[in-house]
């Protein structure tokens, strides 16, 4: 254990366990539900758990907690898997299912039954509730409950043998039908369900809740620190009575922390699937959402959202974070590693009329401004180029330093060129200027100490590669699309754009994964799924400015 002052209470717990001797070491698990995509509030707890064991010398297992296979699939595994090795964690061999303990779940349950714990249920779904009671109104028991241990235990074993139909039979725990904490009266343990598992095949047609599979997986696999999200609070005191009923060899210990909730952002994996189903969006690993599988194929560095997390800190209060701290993460990563390159989103013609005809040359441009070691590449320069349409106004005020009628600019790694005629097509539209160049003004030759305000980015038409920009924006306008009656409402209808862009031949080659800056426009990926070299798709993964920062900053006051 580090000498250094925990950072949450978590760690504080933990560090005061290993000091006192109560555990020689800390093991932890993540358990997630094969039932969707990862997404970003998981980033929190994945990096929680494995971080609290990694930082001790302790261990962390993947578990998938499968015990609803009628949501679950092979995809989800598949996908979990590779989101929690993206993300920089390693589960070594302990790679467990709640399934992979089945046969001692049931020993449990019977176990449970055999104490006078548990009893086999038969009201129907709708009579359960109404029994149940609601906050106010204490529930009432079952007409079921009194049954006899060896009734009971017949029943249940009819159940794992498939003899009653789905909804038939319900094995509960007897609580208290009347304590305050509605997780404590009667909650059911087993159900019957006659589906085929993902993993355990046709084996078994019974399958436990969550709260009984968690608890007693945790039990078995000797964790230490079982890390949950507020919402288990309530869970806990039945987490600790089937602790105290059955008695495992090891003991684990139930801690809660509060959620991530990022801004203009849903974490519901129902609510996520409802927007794939309706094809709101291409599928889980859509750019625009907050899924980890979306945030990869988007450009989204594992260092950025690890760091995030890292900020956001281990609390009990529930927090909104701002997206602007989640995109301020991801600009400090890219802007360290990203090469730049010039590429033109919205292109406008320039013909430099008094540049020799043919004639090409190589400009010189650094790969990065603060790491030399990134060295230099060669840019192609020639008579016909591509500018930025946005860097050009016609009717501009004063204060606007790029390119005008009669004004001059410098070419980024270039030259610097007046505008001296604009040509438009039949409607009005412009769609080219003749602009004149200075030969004495490349850069870096130190000919001319002739200077300008505005400096703008080209890339040469003869030489540029058009390719298909997807320009990504926030999925949803509301910061808090989750509070919102109907959050389909809430979508933003400029959250992908797409246009044909000009790139400079240096992307030609970007390989998958591997950021890039467009000068002075902001950071851009190959798409992971639709790109070819016949057909370039990038993303923009986030711009160089957030001009969300003050829209946000009014909506969360």
């Amino acid at each position: 254990m580090s000498d250094a002052t925990p950072r949450d209470f978590i760690r504080q717990i933990i560090h005061d366990d290993l000091e006192s001797g109560k555990h020689d070491r800390i093991v932890t698990r993540f358990p997630p539900e094969p039932n969707g995509y990862l997404h970003i509030g998981h980033v929190m707890s994945i990096c929680l758990n494995f971080g609290v064991a990694e930082e001790t010398g302790g261990l962390t297992f993947l578990r998938f907690d499968d015990t609803n296979p009628g949501k679950e699939s092979e995809e989800y595994v598949q996908a979990i898997e590779r989101d929690v090795k993206w993300l920089g964690f390693d589960w070594e061999d302990r790679l467990t299912h709640a399934s992979d303990y089945f046969d001692q779940l049931y020993a449990f349950a019977e176990q449970l039954i055999e104490t006078g714990a548990a009893y086999v249920d038969s009201l129907s779904a709708e009579e359960i509730r109404e029994y149940r009671g609601t906050l106010t109104e204490a529930g009432k028991n079952s007409p079921y409950r009194d049954r006899s241990i060896d009734e009971n235990l017949d029943l249940f074993r009819r159940m794992r043998d498939g003899e009653f139909a789905d909804g038939a039979h319900l094995l509960r725990a007897k609580i208290d039908m009347a304590s305050p904490n509605m997780n404590l009266r009667d909650p059911a343990l087993y159900r019957i369900r006659h589906v085929s598992h993902q993993h355990t095949g046709d084996k078994w047609c019974i399958y436990p809740m969550y709260d009984f599979a968690h608890t007693m997986s945790d039990a078995l696999e000797h964790i230490t620190h079982s890390l949950c999200t507020l919402e288990f609070e309530d869970h806990r005191p039945l987490y600790d009575w089937l602790l105290d009923r059955l008695q495992p060899e090891h003991r684990p210990r139930q801690i809660e922390f509060s959620r991530l909730n990022l801004a203009y952002a849903i974490t519901s994996k129902r609510r996520l699937n409802a927007l794939v189903e309706d094809g709101t969006v291409t599928g889980w690993d859509d750019p625009r959402m907050p899924t980890i599988a979306g945030m990869r194929r988007r450009g989204y560095p594992a260092e950025a959202l690890r760091e995030f997390v890292r900020r956001g800190g281990v609390t009990k209060k529930d927090k909104l974070i701002e997206m602007a701290a989640f995109e301020t993460c991801v600009r400090e990563v890219l802007g360290d590693v990203a090469e730049r390159r010039m590429g033109v989103i919205h292109p406008l013609k320039v013909v430099l009329t008094n540049y020799p005809e043919g004639q090409v040359e190589m400009m010189q441009a650094s790969n990065h401004p603060n790491r030399p070691e990134l060295g230099e590449r060669a840019v192609p320069f020639s008579g016909e180029l591509y500018i930025e349409r946005d860097d050009f106004m016609e009717d501009a005020p004063r204060k606007f330093f790029r390119l005008k009628p009669g004004g001059e600019v410098r070419l980024r790694n270039g030259y610097i060129i007046r505008c001296d005629e604009v040509i438009r097509d039949a409607s009005g539209e412009i769609t080219e200027l003749r602009c004149s160049y200075d030969p004495d003004t490349r850069s870096g030759t130190g000919t001319s100490d002739r200077k300008v305000k505005g400096t703008i980015h080209w890339v040469s038409a003869a030489h540029a590669v058009p390719a298909e920009v997807r320009l990504y924006d926030r999925l949803f306008a509301s910061p808090d699309p989750n509070s919102a009656e109907d959050f389909m409402q809430e979508l933003n209808p400029q959250s992908l754009t797409t246009v044909t862009a000009m790139l400079e031949p240096a992307l030609a080659d970007l390989a998958v994964g591997e950021p890039v800056q467009f000068e002075r426009v902001g950071y851009f990926c190959v798409d992971s799924a639709d790109h070819s070299a016949a057909k370039p798709v990038l993303n923009r993964i986030i711009t160089l400015r957030d001009s969300w920062a003050k829209i946000e900053k009014q909506a969360m006051a």
